[in-house]
């Protein structure tokens, strides 16, 4: 992680101070996507303040360092780690520096600027439109990831977030929701703090914008937020908008110079916003002024394109979604799958992989409930080439566990060196496969049965979504999935895939769409299910029924018996011929073509037409009544019936009509010549008339339906045309797909060369550690001896050899087979067997043969991952400590019995004056029973006869003084002994060893030695 603190040395400069690599990540999985193009969040900025162990004297400096004299306009709202039951002093602390309102936080107080709010004691904070809420404290949860997560949702790129002094990772992810928003984050200088974890952990996501230590971020907190939210105007007004635009583009063009990749394609109100952040950042009132320093410093190009990479990312994200795509999706990805076949799925834009990574959790989680080995292919693909890195590693801080169940951290991480990081476990990152890719510049994957791209079309114009939108349906699978993120849809691609679950935002591929759906495409070849034209592929389609539609035909002539019959599509294409058609149809000239209308003799061109277009339209039969048609040099007299016939494929592209033709046997009345009477002129009149209309109405028909089929052939000549035009594209993208797929194995075969080198480095340590491991367990000079499971010696030290008859081909060999050189000890394989079976350690003193003693100590065998592999024996030489033992307890016995030999009372106290020892001739002289006297305070005894001051201040001295004291007089009465006079020598026992020293009191009777030397 690179770092740019203030530079002392140097002028003060905005664009060189303070800033820090940064790449936006994406969100917790919790907070709801949002659409960047909504308004900017309105009202005051707040300021987020994080701390832990360490923070006080952080908060101390950061406040002492606020303006006083103005109003700041922004709210500060801090968290801290604060046990239960300790009261926090944290307000009075910032009192005595600032003038601001200091309050602590009750239940939906509202935030107002100029205030500072400090949570309370055994208490989660949240924010949610302006008003704080408290909540039961959950121990799974991180506070300060949290409230930072309602920070940035509540107040967007008006939430300020500061990470201080700190243990553990909290308050990463909370940073991460902040900079997804368009916030500012802030971390204190690790170097300046007492705790170093939290600073350390939110820096190396490599999002922070400044690295400062707290006295120094009010003044930088006080310059961005007057750039950002005072008097000055936006860039989108403060110039007018052709000067925007040609300030927007050059951006673009030097970031494409420099990266590779066009931004263009992003939304303006995305680009404006980020562009204006960095500004905020940098100090810089001007457009063309960034622009111009934009060009001066490559630093600047690398900090701006990973802003706009909007690369914000957890575990679970949307936890509701993922709950739909684990349910409704991922057991049919798994359907008509067999033992050996590939799933593959491709999760595009997958920033640091925390999504990919979710989608292999519930993808294995499947395959081990169905118990069927089917192999796992995901490909996570993304712009940002260090989000990319960081995903290869798996490496994420310990607050992921937030958002990851106990169980699945238990059974997909591992914890990482440290405790302070989780690591995905090889048998998951074995099957992804992560790689740089321009979703809108560069060939997909393909044949997929899951899509991902969460999150990544809300930040691009129209065009490139229809472009994206069309692609995913090529690269998908047969009824692949689509999910996306929750604030975007398929738009109007409704013919492409079909919904499974709206607000989960999960789609499913439709299949039957003409290549006329990839017009805005024109990148791809179509699939083989919209290879072909419309008969075609109903054919194709219904190959799998060919042989049914003769049934099928069968079937409907026995609700309406014809003498010839036929089934064609909605457009008149013949799928199947039933009886004699001929007086009906004729090949009509040019290519051939079995199409019914073109066939159609003279005299039912036009009623057919239209009474298909009819049947299409309403969906219901039509019958044309008593049409002429001409069959050579007469005509015949014949209705047709157009009815729609559902096609009994299990996937039918549209439905079918049956089309019948009736001969009917209707003759010219013969009339006399005598003229007609007038009744009868009427109503052939009538009838003549109604002919006409007949006609009329069926001329009109004809016309709207030959003006629709115009329309239509326009539609298909347009379509046609643009396919033509894709014909050299579809070249060109198997020419890109034959290239992507040179990448892939290029990228393959550098990444089972990372691989090799990794695991020759693994090797190449493991050779190292193991001989550490001998060399330090040999230089020890303890004998260890390594047990398997199965009672089976795997590894021993030299030392062990002295003690159990081993040699180097014992290895492998059980433990009970082999002679050991202990004296009256034969419960080893029992004892070992005890250990693996309670998991408890035990511990066993034994001797050898040659007099030696050792501490035997029996523990299992635990690897990284916690699982038991059998156990290790340790062999501590105690022999000194044994004979040591012997000899305190000679001495013991020895004073012991000099103790009580002793006629004259004696007696030892403590620092406390209380009895630790006493002679038998004390116990006698003054009448107490030693269980009750020992461990009580000499001035209890005989009933308070010791309770002279005089007496206690003597021995408090001689504690302090450590002098000797001969012959101390005093007086002592006792209701058993009467008054008398007692002479003590006192001495002090010190200890060399620590342990607390103690007062020697010898007793003696005074009066009685008077009396014998009179």
């Amino acid at each position: 992680m690179r770092k740019v603190t203030e530079d002392k040395s140097v002028p003060e400069d905005p664009a060189s101070e303070g800033v820090v690599d940064s790449r936006t990540q994406v969100k917790k999985q919790r907070s709801s996507s949002r659409n960047p193009e909504a308004k900017p969040a309105a009202g005051f900025p707040i300021v987020g303040i994080g701390a832990s162990a360490g923070g006080l004297s952080a908060v101390e400096a950061f406040f002492s360092e606020m303006p006083t004299e103005v109003e700041l306009k922004m709210a500060f709202i801090m968290v801290q780690h604060l046990a239960p039951d300790h009261k926090s002093l944290l307000g009075d602390i910032i009192k005595r520096y600032t003038r601001m309102q200091v309050v602590e936080v009750k239940d939906r107080m509202k935030v107002e600027p100029n205030c500072v709010y400090v949570i309370p004691p055994n208490r989660d904070m949240a924010l949610q439109d302006g008003a704080l809420h408290l909540f039961e404290p959950d121990p799974t949860r991180h506070s300060i990831d949290f409230f930072f997560r309602s920070l940035a949702q509540d107040r967007r790129e008006r939430a300020i977030g500061i990470v201080l002094s700190g243990t553990g990772s909290d308050g990463t992810l909370g940073l991460r929701a902040v900079k997804g928003e368009g916030g500012v984050a802030i971390v204190q200088d690790p170097d300046t703090t007492e705790y170093d974890s939290m600073p350390r952990s939110a820096i190396a996501t490599g999002l922070v914008d400044y690295v400062l230590p707290p006295e120094k971020m009010p003044a930088r907190l006080m310059a961005y937020v007057s750039h950002a939210f005072g008097s000055k105007r936006r860039i989108d007004s403060a110039r007018p908008a052709f000067r925007t635009e040609d300030g927007l583009k050059k951006i673009c063009i030097v970031l494409r110079d420099k990266s590779g990749h066009d931004f263009s394609q992003y939304k303006l109100n995305t680009l404006v916003r980020r562009i204006e952040r960095r500004m905020a950042i940098l100090q810089i009132d001007n457009i063309d002024d960034y622009q111009r320093y934009l060009q001066q410093t490559s630093r600047e190009i690398e900090l701006l394109y990973r802003d706009l990479l909007i690369g914000v990312t957890s575990f679970f994200r949307d936890a509701e979604a993922f709950a739909v795509l684990e349910k409704k999706v991922v057991p049919k990805l798994f359907e008509g799958k067999r033992p050996g076949d590939v799933l593959r799925v491709w999760v595009c834009g997958c920033s640091t992989g925390e999504e990919a990574y979710s989608i292999a959790m519930l993808l294995q989680e499947q395959a081990d409930i169905l118990k069927r080995d089917i192999k796992l292919q995901i490909f996570a693909t993304d712009l940002d080439k260090h989000a990319i890195e960081q995903a290869r590693g798996g490496l994420y801080p310990a607050s992921i566990a937030d958002d990851v169940s106990a169980e699945r951290l238990t059974r997909f991480f591992i914890h990482a060196p440290g405790g302070d990081a989780y690591q995905i476990k090889r048998s998951i990152r074995d099957f992804l496969v992560f790689s740089e890719q321009d979703v809108i510049r560069d060939p997909p994957f393909s044949k997929l049965d899951l899509i991902s791209c969460r999150n990544l079309l809300i930040y691009l114009s129209s065009e490139p979504q229809k472009k994206i939108i069309s692609m995913f349906h090529y690269a998908l699978n047969q009824n692949g999935a689509l999910f996306l993120g929750t604030s975007e849809s398929i738009g109007e691609f409704t013919n492409l895939f079909s919904v499974v679950d709206r607000k989960a935002k999960v789609y499913q591929r439709l299949a039957g769409v003409s290549e006329a759906a990839y017009s805005t495409f024109g990148l791809f070849p179509p699939t083989k299910d919209h290879a072909e034209g419309p008969a075609g592929g109903i054919r194709k389609q219904a190959g799998g029924i060919a042989s049914d539609f003769r049934n099928l035909m069968e079937c409907a002539l026995l609700d309406h018996y014809v003498q010839a019959a036929l089934l064609t599509t909605d457009r008149g294409d013949i799928l199947h011929i039933y009886g004699r058609t001929g007086k009906y149809l004729e090949p009509a000239p040019g290519d051939a073509e079995m199409n019914v209308i073109a066939m159609a003799r003279e005299g039912l061109m036009q009623d057919l037409s239209t009474a298909l277009h009819s049947a299409v339209v309403k969906k219901e039969p039509i019958r044309r009544r008593g049409l002429h048609v001409q069959n050579g040099d007469s005509f015949l007299i014949a209705d047709v019936i157009v009815r729609p016939v559902a096609a009994m494929s299990e996937n039918p592209a549209r439905d079918l009509y049956l089309v019948l033709f009736e001969e009917r046997e209707d003759r010219e009345e013969e009339t006399d010549e005598a003229s007609p009477s007038e009744g009868e002129s009427t109503v052939r009149s009538d009838e003549r008339i109604a002919a006409l209309e007949d006609a009329l109405r069926s001329k009109e028909e004809y016309l709207q339906t030959s003006i629709e089929e115009m329309q239509t052939s326009t539609e298909e000549l347009r379509a046609s045309n643009e396919e033509l035009q894709s014909v050299n594209e579809e070249l060109q993208s198997t020419n890109e797909e034959l290239e992507t797929s040179k990448e892939e194995l290029q990228s393959i075969n550098e990444e089972h060369a990372t691989a090799n080198a990794e695991l020759q480095n693994k090797v190449a340590d493991l050779s190292r550690a193991n001989s550490d491991m001998e060399n330090l367990l040999a230089s020890t000079g303890v004998a260890t001896l390594f047990v398997n499971q199965q009672l089976k010696i795997s590894r021993f030290t030299p030392s062990a050899t002295q003690i159990i008859n081993l040699i180097e081909s014992d290895v492998g060999r059980p433990i009970g087979h082999i002679v050991s050189n202990l004296a009256n000890y034969d419960r080893l394989v029992e004892d070992l067997k005890e250990v693996l079976d309670s998991l408890v350690p035990r511990d066993v003193e034994v001797r050898s043969k040659g007099g030696v003693w050792y501490l035997m100590r029996i523990r299992p065998y635990r690897t990284q991952e916690h699982i038991i592999e059998g156990v290790v024996i340790t062999f501590v030489d105690i022999t000194a400590r044994k004979e040591m033992e012997s000899s305190l307890r000679d001495k013991d016995r020895f004073l012991e019995c000099l103790s009580e030999t002793i006629r004259e009372p004696f007696l030892v106290l403590n620092r406390q004056l209380v009895i630790v020892t006493a002679n038998l001739a004390f116990y006698r002289k003054f009448g107490e029973i030693p269980d009750t006297a020992k461990s009580r305070s000499l001035f209890e005894l005989s009933e308070g006869g010791w309770d002279r001051p005089e007496l206690r201040k003597t021995l408090e001295d001689c504690f302090v003084g450590g002098e000797d004291i001969e012959g101390f007089k005093m007086p002592f009465h006792s209701e058993k002994q009467g008054p008398r006079t007692l002479s003590l020598n006192i001495r002090q026992i010190a200890s060399d060893s620590g342990y607390e020293a103690r007062l020697l009191v010898a007793i003696a009777d005074s009066d009685r030695k008077e009396l014998i030397s009179k």
